[in-house]
């Protein structure tokens, strides 16, 4: 069981990971973005709200092989004091629902392999209907260099509101010493781990992803969110007591976006930073980057 477990925790996709010594079974967050301006003649500020929940539940099929299961919800809004057209959502807000679940199988010499069904519900919770589902995947395949370096390469897939979106994805595990640490699956999440003591860990966090959400409010008429931003914040998570941490992020959003288009405004095909096709025009101005902070407490169980 020990060995399966191991496995589990060097491959797994999320930041739901610590080291390899254990796993995230619960999280909750919650963030602030401070006040920023908009991309346009607006003259009052918009803030960004957030909260978050993550379920991990990895399940035992043999030696070799985890049926692995995770659920998270997360919460946007962004509330401002301008007064808009009744065609753009004002305030802002949306949720997500994102299941991961498939198979994660070891190989040989400690690589792997996850293939796993990633399905989303994203929406403002208006009038739900099937056209707030997303369909989506993630392939990984890992390579055990030495006890200290793992590589692995795949994409992720999601059939996005807009269109197809492909993320390639490098999954990187190193532990430069007894202290510093590498370990995400870039370009959507990572961590820069130093390990302060037995208790705290400080270090750098990244994260990175392109959501939308379809809007079922008939004044929107079935327009979606696009939602982007890539977060960078210096983190230090502690050891409250037993398996219990608190974890606290500061940084900044970097080009952040809620730009709403209307149903029929597509792109082509999307990869990370690149657009193939998309001459989508906004109804909307959005808020523009800024300084963010995020709390959470974690349940985190060591391995065996």
């Amino acid at each position: 069981m020990k060995s399966v477990l191991s496995v589990l925790v060097t491959i797994l996709i999320s930041s739901l990971v610590l080291g390899q010594d254990r796993i995230d079974l619960f999280t909750l967050s919650g963030g602030y973005g401070f006040p920023s301006p908009y991309d346009s003649i607006y003259q009052g500020n918009g803030t960004e709200t957030g909260i978050s929940v993550a379920l991990v539940a990895p399940v035992s099929l043999s030696k070799k092989s985890i049926w692995y299961s995770g659920l998270n919800y997360f919460f946007w809004g962004v509330d401002n004091d301008e007064i808009q057209p009744e065609s753009v959502m004002n305030p802002i807000r949306i949720h997500g629902f994102v299941l991961r679940t498939g198979l994660i199988q070891q190989l040989k010499n400690g690589n792997s392999l996850q293939l796993l069904f990633a399905p989303r519900f994203m929406t403002d919770l208006v009038n739900v209907d099937s056209t707030h589902w997303q369909l989506g995947g993630i392939a990984v395949y890992d390579k055990k260099y030495n006890d200290h370096f793992k590589l692995g390469f795949g994409a992720l897939y999601n059939q996005e509101f807009f269109g197809p979106n492909l993320v390639p994805l490098v999954n990187l595990d190193w532990k430069l010493n007894d202290r510093w640490r590498i370990n995400g699956l870039f370009p959507v999440s990572g961590k820069l781990t130093y390990t302060w003591n037995n208790r705290l860990d400080v270090g750098w966090s990244h994260f990175g992803l392109v959501t939308t959400y379809r809007l079922g409010d008939p004044a929107y008429r079935g327009d979606y969110i696009d939602r982007r931003s890539i977060d960078e914040t210096l983190y230090a998570r502690y050891q409250l007591f037993g398996d219990f941490f608190l974890e606290g992020r500061f940084g900044y959003s970097f080009g952040r976006s809620y730009h709403q288009y209307e149903a029929d405004q597509k792109v082509d095909f999307t990869l990370p930073l690149i657009s193939i096709g998309d001459n989508r025009v906004a109804k909307d101005a959005s808020i523009q980057s800024g300084f963010i902070v995020n709390f959470r407490i974690v349940y985190s169980i060591t391995l065996p």
